[in-house]
């Protein structure tokens, strides 16, 4: 959602996916709070077919800078960005917020650059998130080395997944390919865990109230595992069931499909990472 509350303007790829050269756009938070689900975003890529390259040089998108107003480093980092990406056929990214913010509002943001406007709109064109690029390839995905044990998980559909992206069908569409993966609805999918960026901050009573209720939800779906597209939302809510003492554990979509489950689950305590717990 915009500041004013209106729904933000998609802009929709129109390049079709195809297995091919993808350049996998980390995002910080995964890189700093949870490298394995860019692994198993690779390990997935690389199983449907993709010649999969990690770029040097990653940084922020930028969008806590433009969230905040801070226009002039939200343009830097989305120049560098394009910089970096451009030179791939296309670019995937595990996160919803963050290919929301490069296709979306880099055009906007850099609109009125002679240099750099077209760029962002090239960039727009050949950016997807990854469960949309993966659920679009038109060949059936090869198999995963991951762990293939029986899981019964509840899916949290983020406000930028909805939103920004347009992201809905795809994560089912992939979960159902997985006859290991049961799926139980919860009755707050769609609403908003909290999270929200600096939201969760700037008011953490509501953040918190917010949180509880989808934790309600998650534990009356009977579910063991809640996943998502963005790492904000289940840091977020893996921390508040973590001080609740939940029966929940929260790992990444990419983690999940790729059966990627050797690392602890999100947030875990530190007696359960040492297998104590």
């Amino acid at each position: 959602m915009t500041a004013n509350g209106q729904t933000a303007e998609r802009h929709v790829s129109t390049s079709r996916p195809s297995p091919g050269e993808v350049a996998l756009f980390a995002t910080c938070l995964i890189d700093l709070f949870r490298p394995s689900a860019a692994f198993a975003a690779i390990d997935l890529l690389r199983a449907a077919g993709c010649d999969v390259a990690v770029p040097d040089g990653q940084s922020c998108c930028g969008q806590p800078a433009y969230n905040s107003g801070d226009r002039r480093d939200a343009r830097a980092l989305a120049r560098q960005t394009i910089d970096l990406l451009m030179p791939y056929r296309f670019v995937v990214v595990p996160s919803a917020s963050c290919a929301g913010m490069l296709r979306n509002h880099y055009p906007k943001l850099l609109s009125e650059d002679p240099v750099y406007r077209d760029k962002a709109a090239a960039l727009c064109d050949k950016t997807y998130e990854l469960s949309a690029f993966l659920a679009a390839l038109p060949v059936q995905q090869g198999d995963t080395p991951g762990d293939r044990r029986a899981r019964h998980i509840t899916y949290h559909d983020s406000c930028s997944a909805l939103r920004e992206v347009g992201v809905d069908a795809e994560p089912r569409t992939l979960i159902d390919q997985h006859a290991e993966l049961k799926l139980t609805e919860s009755a707050e999918k769609e609403s908003c865990c909290g999270f929200g960026g600096t939201f969760c901050v700037k008011y953490d009573d509501i953040s918190t109230h917010m949180a509880d209720r989808k934790l309600d939800a998650f534990v009356a779906s009977g579910a063991q595992t809640v996943t998502a597209l963005d790492l904000g939302c289940l840091l977020h809510l893996a921390g508040r069931a973590r001080r609740r003492n939940l029966p929940l554990e929260f790992r990444h979509l990419a983690e999940v499909l790729a059966g990627c489950c050797d690392a602890p689950p999100i947030a875990a305590s530190k007696d359960r990472d040492d297998g104590n717990g």
